[in-house]
């Protein structure tokens, strides 16, 4: 049958037209109507899509006004999204689209603090699709000849660190020619996005989806690290306040087998770096670090670093009490805390019969670095855990390597410089190994503190070190590190050394300079060629039972717990050709005398020969000096310093030495200190197996003793009277004092005769002092040592201003003796006496209150024995004496005479009255002397008044002491 035109074309303008009323308007409004439908029953949001155009014709569909979520803040939203389907879909089996465009599009991700994602709460999925198993399926085969993102936007907030991440990303343009899902098929990718504060993502390369792979070059610029700090901050304790990131690489990506990534050309910029501790704290400032020409291979695990430049760093760091490092504290990872089931069900949790992979060895990775320069850091140290806390200021550092290898045998280049407290300064320049461990360095050092050692001596040893300066010029060589192979050569000095006693404060060792010349340490031996001291100073004290002042400086250290091997290794062999002395002085004293015995030396020159620690041979020494300026000293002997209790030889001269500058043995000996005199002293000290044995020869120059001393070998004599007559007609004194014994249990004798001789010339002063001056007086035997006084009265008689005229005389004699006077009285002598005369008193002062007109002093008034019986009665009764049954009986005269007796009794043993008494004789006593006997009234002393002695007949003595000045 024949269609007639007319016919056909009626009917495709007729399908057209239905074509076009499919495509146009009802296949749209059928989609609008079914995504509408979708978004009320799965939406948990208000959605709503705007419209859908679809053009049948060019196959172009267009999505407008999608907007997920709350009117102001909509989770997804875009303004057009546009896709033009190509018909060859049809016949090459994969849906081809030549351009998509999705404009405008706004994301909102929000994290809430349980971990819940709100894009994932948008629409109720179906519980079909929530059980459904995962099954390996091959991709949907798309491929796009253009793929652009324009003017997109992203917000990112996520509540679940402590401090909230929120950032914005305002300008995304990403755009991919020749997207493909087909095999071997590769994208052209450019991505554009502008971040916060400025930050800019750029990234161009090319995009392979199957497989996954990927090549190009990324950008990141002026990013701030304080965007994404927060999930740092969740695992390490530190607060960033600034801080951005600049990085640049071109990279190659391959999934296809395993993980495969090769970063070139890489680069790195940090800039402007600060944190600080959770207290706000400074830990680290970095002003700029900048790592070029760096090359990456995942697979290889290596790191090619070309170049890294640092400048400007400053950190704090310090070890805590309990030694813990702060830093090491705060880089550990924080626990994390058990899910719970809630947050855990939003994450895929592994099945409890899983069976995990079996660990795998890797090889390490391998780090090589061509070149590096560190500039102008600064790094403030802190250690804690002395009890004096340490402070160290390191810095401005620089630090130069090159040419280091993780994984190579040979070494690394290796030159740094610094200063240490701004005073000090180190260099260190030369040749780094770690594979094997190992170092070729030259060590320069320049003005370092000692004192900053300090707090780790002081623990260990009783000393306290005030100053001290290192200076250096050193080779260090390490071989092997297990066990030990370190050789040191070279030179050091010290100078502005000064140490003194931890306990007793005292200066101990000094010196300005102190030189050792061809240092050689190897292994377990030390040698130096030489040592020369400038201006050294050393105090040397003898304690009391003989140790010296360096035999207590070693603190005793608890067990360190060390094996049987340790402790029976050899110990150091220790080396000194020769020890040169310029300029020096030292103090000695000798705490076993009393006083102690010490001397000052000074500008003391001299050598000491080779001391060697493994040789039992005896160092020479050779040394001259002078004690107070003027005063030559000489030293001379062997000794082994090493161990100087065993063998010790040492003969020393004094000469013309200033008594009041060194005086043992006066006070050792005699008790006294000397005021005045000059000694020429020979010391001659020999120890042999600890048993010390010296001769020792004094020779005294016009001595004066000064002030008594406390020692138990001082002999008990009058030593003053002594010394007048040890002296000889030149006033010299010559004695020898040979002294010997045990140095752990010492035992002193001195020669017999001497003392014996001292001892028999004054045995008699010290036996009858008083006797002994009344002879110098000229009065024969006559006993000086005490006074008599009448009962109650304080007058003396003519024997009593006889006996101290003839004392007065005698003192003249001896201007170096007091005399101490001490005034008595007595109960049963004087008290009836100082009763009487206490009732007279009372009858006269009684008698002077009932008269009209009395006299001005009431002994003036005259009294009859009538007015005397009356006032004695009235005083009796005032004083209210009882009245015994007896006196009844008696006639009023021997009444009154009864209480008469009764008074005296009653004021007999008043004790303010004796002690008056007592003082007023020994104040009579002292006025004659002084007023008569014209001695100096501070030579006459009163000793406490005594009102219990004991009298004699009528009378009561007073006794006198002689002492002296």
């Amino acid at each position: 049958m024949r269609v007639k035109p007319k016919k056909l074309l009626i009917g495709l303008i007729t399908a057209i037209a239905l074509y076009s009323l499919v495509g146009f308007l009802l296949l749209p409004a059928i989609a609008l109507h079914l995504v509408t439908k979708q978004f009320e029953q799965r939406a948990t949001v208000p959605a709503q899509l705007e419209s859908i155009k679809f053009n049948p014709f060019t196959l172009e569909l267009t999505l407008s006004g999608l907007h997920i979520g709350e009117p102001e803040s909509p989770a997804l939203a875009f303004a057009r999204l546009y896709a033009n389907l190509q018909v060859d879909s049809l016949w090459t089996r994969a849906v081809h689209l030549r351009d998509v465009e999705l404009e405008q599009a706004n994301t909102r991700v929000h994290f809430s603090k349980d971990g819940t994602l709100n894009l994932a709460k948008l629409f109720i999925l179906p519980e079909s699709a929530e059980q459904a198993e995962e099954t390996e399926t091959s991709l949907f085969p798309l491929r796009i000849d253009r793929l652009a993102l324009i003017g997109n936007s992203l917000q990112f907030q996520d509540l679940r660190p402590a401090a909230p991440v929120e950032f914005a990303y305002d300008t995304v343009d990403i755009e991919l020619n020749n997207l493909s899902t087909l095999p071997e098929d590769n994208a052209l990718m450019q991505v554009n996005a502008s971040g916060p504060d400025g930050a800019r993502i750029n990234w161009e390369g090319n995009l392979s989806i199957t497989p996954l792979a990927s090549s190009g070059t990324l950008q990141i610029s002026d990013a701030r690290l304080a965007t994404f700090w927060p999930y740092v901050q969740e695992q390490l304790p530190l607060t960033l306040k600034q801080g951005s990131l600049d990085i640049s690489s071109h990279y190659q990506l391959s999934l296809a087998e395993g993980t495969e990534l090769v970063l070139s050309d890489a680069r790195l910029e940090l800039h402007d770096l600060a944190l600080e501790s959770t207290q706000n704290t400074p830990l680290l400032r970095l002003a700029s670090l900048v790592i070029s020409d760096t090359s990456l291979d995942l697979g290889k695990r290596e790191v090619h670093l070309g170049t890294l430049r640092s400048q400007g760093l400053e950190a704090w760091a310090a070890r805590e009490k309990d030694g813990q490092i702060d830093w090491l504290h705060l880089l550990q990872p924080k626990t994390q805390p058990e899910q719970s089931t809630e947050t855990s069900s939003a994450v895929p949790q592994p099945a409890k019969d899983t069976a995990l992979p079996a660990e795998t060895t890797e090889s390490p990775w391998r780090i090589l670095l061509a070149e590096a320069q560190l500039r102008d850091y600064r790094l403030h140290l802190a250690d804690r855990q002395p009890i004096q806390p340490v402070e160290l200021d390191i810095g401005p550092l620089n630090l130069d390597l090159s040419e280091f290898d993780s994984q190579a045998g040979t070494p690394f280049n290796l030159r740094l410089d610094t200063a240490l407290n701004s005073d000090g300064q180190l260099d260190v320049a030369g040749k780094v190994g770690i594979n094997p461990i190992s170092a070729d360095l030259q060590v320069e050092t320049g003005n370092i503190d000692l004192t900053l050692a300090r707090s780790y001596i002081e623990p260990m040893v009783r000393l306290e070190l005030k100053s001290g300066q290192l200076n250096s010029q050193t080779r260090v060589q390490l071989t092997a590190v297990e066990p030990l192979e370190l050789n040191v050569s070279g030179q050091a000095q010290v100078q502005q050394l000064h140490i003194v006693d931890g306990s007793a404060k005292r200066d101990l060792l000094k010196w300005q300079r102190l030189q050792l010349d061809d240092i050689h340490y190897q292994g377990n031996s030390l040698a130096i060629g030489k040592v020369s001291l400038q201006q050294p100073y050393v105090r040397f004290i003898i304690n009391q039972d003989m140790s010296t002042n360096f035999s207590n400086l070693m603190v005793s250290q608890p067990d360190s717990g060390s094996s049987d091997d340790d402790k029976s290794s050899d110990p150091m062999a220790i080396r000194i050709g020769g020890i040169n002395i310029a300029d020096g002085s030292a103090n000695f004293a000798d705490f076993s005398l009393r006083p102690n015995f010490a001397t000052g030396i000074e500008q003391l020159n001299g050598a000491i020969g080779a001391l060697d620690n493994q040789s039992p041979k005896a160092a020479s020494v050779n040394l001259a000096g002078k004690v107070d300026r003027y005063a030559p000293v000489s030293i001379k002997g062997s000794l082994t310093p090493f161990d100087p209790l065993n063998s010790l030889d040492i003969a020393t001269s004094f000469k013309n030495v200033e008594l009041t500058t060194l005086t043992p043995y006066s006070g050792k000996f005699a008790g006294y200190r000397i005021r005045k005199g000059r000694l020429n002293l020979d010391l001659h000290y020999q120890i042999d197996q600890g048993r010390l044995k010296a001769d020792n020869r004094l020779l005294l120059e016009d001595l004066q003793l000064g002030e008594r001393v406390d020692s138990e070998d001082a002999v008990d004599l009058p030593i003053r009277l002594a010394i007048a007559l040890l002296k000889d007609t030149s006033g010299n004194i010559d004695i020898e004092l040979p002294v010997a014994g045990d140095l752990n249990n010492p035992e002193f004798s001195v020669a017999p005769i001497v003392w014996q001789t001292l001892r028999n010339l004054v045995l008699r002063a010290t036996q009858a002092p008083f006797k002994f001056i009344a002879g110098l007086a000229g009065a024969g035997d006559s006993d000086l040592s005490q006074l008599s006084f009448g009962a109650g009265s304080d007058e003396l008689d003519p024997q009593a201003s006889q006996t101290l005229e003839t004392l007065a005389a005698a003192l003249k004699e001896r201007p170096n003796l007091i005399l101490e006077v001490e005034g008595t009285s007595a109960a049963a002598v004087d008290g009836p006496v100082l009763a009487a005369q206490r009732v007279d008193r009372e009858m006269h002062q009684l008698a002077h209150s009932q008269m009209r007109r009395p006299p001005e002093d009431p002994s003036q008034i005259e009294l009859d024995e009538k007015d005397r019986a009356k006032l004695i009665r009235t005083l009796h009764e005032q004083q209210q004496l009882p009245v015994p049954e007896q006196w009844k009986e008696l006639s009023r005269d021997e009444r009154d005479l009864a209480m008469h007796q009764a008074l005296i009794a009653h004021w007999t043993d008043n004790a303010l009255p004796l002690r008056r008494l007592a003082q007023q004789r020994a104040a009579a006593i002292k006025d004659w002397l002084v007023d008569n006997g014209e001695l100096e009234a501070e030579r006459i002393h009163l000793l406490d008044a005594n009102d219990s002695a004991t009298g004699k007949d009528s009378s009561v003595a007073s006794p006198l002491q002689l002492n002296s000045r």
